[in-house]
């Protein structure tokens, strides 16, 4: 017996979500099944992947092959510096939308897909509308559609440009849930995995100046007052939430997707040993919770 809905929520981390793939075979050996998957950024693509294909280790299997083919298609190129200053000049060409489009809709993501035509369980994206200033929770609503929701969600600049639809403008969830635990309780989770690709080891030091390790400074704050503040509100609810956190020894960066195999490797051992912890606490919740039921049962 279990407490539902558990929801698996994936955090945003550009190429590091291959950690969350190991960490994902981790979960599926051990029995544990989503109700509920909620992505932000590349962890809209692992959900949405496991989603459409089955959360089970054979859809995981096609997930390692994509996750290869990201790799040699080269989706976020390391020169971000020379494709953000042809942002700002107006002169970005054909826009990356398209390549990251054709890339989903290659791995098996039919632009005819909807929500509503997924089975066992439900997916919810994350996006961030700039005009508004608030989340946009794609998987609401059956009749919309999961590749729009997708890029939505993946929307990166300067790699990915923001996405114009009805008077929104659409950019990568990270934004305003780079952890999406609320969303999670938003939709009826009553038990959170979280899989986590922060790494405060990309802030920069005190020391550095500029523009650059400002913005570095600056969206860490605002990332992790967003976690403080979305694990504050699960505690709040009495919803238990179980995070991993998915570093290995050398940091990587977003758009290093060169190490693939090793961090879907790192990923599964890092989540082995944080189940390994879990155990105890998740057998005391369900003592507390037979008690409990025993207790109502003499009532009655």
């Amino acid at each position: 017996m279990k407490t539902r809905p558990r929801a698996f929520v994936l955090g945003g981390g550009g190429a590091r979500g291959a950690l969350q793939v190991g960490a994902l075979r981790a979960l599926l050996e051990s029995g544990l099944q989503p109700d509920l998957m909620v992505g932000t950024s590349v962890g809209a693509i692992n959900a949405t992947y496991l989603a459409v294909h089955g959360a089970t280790l054979a859809g995981l299997d096609g997930l390692i092959k994509t996750w290869y083919d990201a790799a040699a298609a080269d989706l976020l190129p390391a020169n971000y510096l020379w494709l953000t200053m042809r942002v700002l000049l107006n002169r970005a060409g054909r826009r990356p939308n398209h390549r990251m489009r054709d890339f989903f809709v290659t791995h098996g993501l039919s632009p005819d897909l909807r929500f509503g035509d997924i089975r066992g369980l439900r997916l919810i994206l994350v996006a961030a509308d700039l005009n508004r200033g608030h989340p946009i929770l794609f998987g609401t609503n059956p009749q919309e559609s999961v590749l729009e929701g997708l890029l939505a969600s993946t929307a990166l600049p300067p790699w990915v440009h923001p996405l114009e639809r009805e008077g929104q403008l659409l950019i990568d969830g990270g934004v305003v849930s780079a952890l999406p635990i609320e969303p999670a309780l938003a939709q009826g989770a009553r038990e959170i995995i979280a899989l986590d690709l922060a790494d405060p080891r990309e802030v920069p030091s005190a020391e550095a100046h500029g523009f650059g390790p400002f913005l570095g400074k600056l969206m860490n704050t605002i990332e992790r007052r967003q976690r403080e503040m979305e694990m504050a509100l699960a505690a709040a609810r009495g919803v238990p939430v179980w995070p991993i956190a998915l570093q290995v020894e050398r940091p990587v960066a977003i758009w290093d997707f060169g190490r693939t195999p090793e961090l879907i490797e790192r990923g599964y051992a890092i989540a082995r040993r944080e189940m390994a912890h879990w155990q105890p606490r998740r057998q005391s919740g369900w003592r507390t919770w037979l008690a409990r039921l025993g207790q109502w049962r003499t009532v009655i």
